[in-house]
């Protein structure tokens, strides 16, 4: 049987099913009188429930790190949500059974937020689902699933799997994942990425066609997941995991060098991270630093935003495991594709183009305020690069560094130290970005290209709509001049630019950045030896020929 999902996180796995199956028809539904007595038995539950995910916490601090483990905090403000907790003891006053109550009230808000368009907020349900799993399991006395003794080549299948059933597995023994529900951004496909852990998501229904034991066979560089193939497939996929293993080990002959082109121009090549932990995969597979770390992150998954103490906690541990390598830190770029329910948003008709990052930003500087206070603190602790999001125009650099100066001053007066040697760049990623880059470079130190968004704006498409987006194009003759354009009047003002896209990891396309003159690329961690291989495969000067054929003469 061959079945097809999402490729979430890249490689090949075999190995045997470890099947986790949910069952809501389990959960009792019976009438009770003592309203007091059903009462007192939630609310015992649900303190239990806290105990445990404190526990689970402490569990992922040890194996997943301090970020992978701030999602508990989240998971206990659920249980201590009034509007929930209310529900649950209205439905109890009725006369429903605790168990059913808190389901039929998870169920109200899971509804609620599956029914949002943002898919990141769609993922938000499980949380929800996760918790109240584990109320009820305690009200029913049900053992919870044993994953810290997981077998080892187990490939895990399940409807989805939570953070508190992941922070618990043993990972050395998993060979994939693979789940019914999920996207990109769910939990699974993270932590999958984190690990390099292959993974495939969105198979509907896979909890009931694959039972335990059954081998599979999971390509998650295709999102094709293969159960009970025959011997011929199986050996192919083991000759391919066995090529896939020798390429790694061939690849780590260029871990500890500069990257460089035949021609010996010097590309510096760093990652893109959204969580910290991610830095030791960024180390362990040769990063010069961290081109991107998308601070947003650090805003989902809650009810509030993060404090002041909690960014510079997360942005100290990253320049600190980094040492002397730079950390370009992009500040919040909330809006289009992502949002924050408790950030009060409006709806947009055209989000992509409305109150997003910079622009978000500049209109709520309170939130902004607290970020930059914590990104300042933390800029003691290593080499600090401060990146903004979305600029269109010479305005908003401007009121930008006024507002860093603020925040300085603030600092000062309360004693607070802070490095005075930290550059500041932007994002080039709109056209009226690249137009009048010559003049943005007179305010900043470096500009990073995005091109997933400079694409998108040049091209006038939605690069999530199916129905235009074959005309996503990064060879259009506009994009490459556009790009063209910024390198020439970046560098004629002395200050380097990198690319942060999915370009910058599209072996096709790093031959043509290098030809564009680019100085840095910036690629997910999975991927930097991959593309440092193709940079030292790449002449340069021949490279800038192509150049002249794609877009002809500026």
């Amino acid at each position: 049987m061959t079945l097809k999902g999402s490729p979430a996180s890249e490689g090949i796995g075999l190995g045997r099913a470890i099947v986790i199956r949910e069952s809501d028809s389990e959960i009792s539904n019976t009438q009770v009188t003592d309203i007091n007595t059903e009462l007192n038995r939630f609310l015992a539950a649900v303190e239990r429930a806290k105990e445990e995910i404190k526990e689970i916490k402490e569990t992922a601090q040890r194996n997943l790190g301090e970020k992978n483990a701030m999602i508990f905090d989240a998971h206990l403000l659920i249980l201590e949500d009034p509007e929930l907790l209310n529900m649950v003891k209205e439905n109890i006053s009725k006369g429903m059974n605790a168990e059913s109550a808190l389901d039929e009230s998870a169920k109200f808000f899971e509804t609620i937020l599956s029914s949002l368009e943002d898919e990141y907020m769609r993922e938000r349900a499980n949380d929800i689902r996760d918790v109240t799993s584990r109320v009820i399991k305690i009200l029913s006395h049900k053992e919870e699933i044993d994953l810290k003794s997981i077998p080892s080549c187990s490939i895990v299948v399940a409807r989805e799997l939570t953070p508190s059933q992941t922070a618990q597995m043993n990972k050395q023994n998993v060979r994939g994942f693979v789940t019914e529900k999920g996207g990109k951004t769910s939990h699974t496909a993270i932590i999958a990425r984190t690990y390099e852990i292959p993974a495939v998501v969105g198979i509907g229904d896979i909890t009931s066609l694959v039972r335990d034991g059954d081998f599979l066979i999971i390509d998650g560089n295709d999102g094709t997941v293969y159960v009970n193939p025959d011997e011929s497939l199986i050996r192919e996929y083991e000759k391919r995991l066995e090529e896939e293993t020798r390429k790694k080990e061939e690849l780590r002959k260029f871990l500890q060098i500069e990257a460089r082109t035949q021609d010996s121009r010097r590309i510096k090549l760093v990652a893109n991270i959204a969580h910290v932990d991610e830095t030791d995969v960024a180390l362990k597979n040769g990063a010069e630093g961290v081109g991107l770390f998308r601070t947003e992150f650090l805003f989902m998954d809650r009810t509030e935003p993060p404090s002041e103490e909690e960014q510079f906690e997360a942005y100290k541990t990253v320049l600190e495991k980094m040492g002397e390598r730079p950390v370009i830190i992009r500040t919040l770029d909330i809006g289009g594709d992502k949002s924050i329910p408790y950030l009060n948003i409006p709806k947009e008709e055209n989000p992509f183009l409305g109150c997003r990052a910079i622009r978000l930003c500049l209109a709520q500087q309170d939130l902004f305020k607290v970020q930059l206070r914590a990104l300042l603190r933390a800029s003691v602790y290593g080499n600090l690069k401060i990146m903004f999001p979305m600029i269109s125009c010479i305005d908003e650099i401007i009121q930008t560094k006024e507002i860093m100066k603020e925040v300085k001053t603030e600092l000062d007066k309360e004693g607070i130290k802070y490095s005075e040697d930290f550059e500041i760049g932007i994002m080039v990623e709109t056209p009226s970005a690249a137009i009048i880059s010559d003049m943005l470079a007179e305010e900043v130190d470096f500009f990073s290209i995005g091109s997933n968004d400079l694409i998108q704006y040049t091209l006038v498409i939605d690069r999530t709509n199916d129905k235009v987006s074959y005309l996503y194009n990064p060879l259009h003759p506009a994009v490459l001049r556009l790009i063209k354009l910024t390198v020439d009047n970046a560098h004629k003002k002395g200050i380097e630019v990198g690319v942060c896209g999915e370009i910058a990891s599209d072996l096709n396309m790093v031959p043509i950045l290098i030809g564009l003159g680019v100085d840095e690329l910036s690629v997910s961690p999975s991927k930097v030896l991959n593309v440092k291989k193709k940079i030292f495969e790449t002449n340069s000067e021949k490279e800038k020929v192509t150049i002249q054929k794609l877009i002809g003469t500026m």
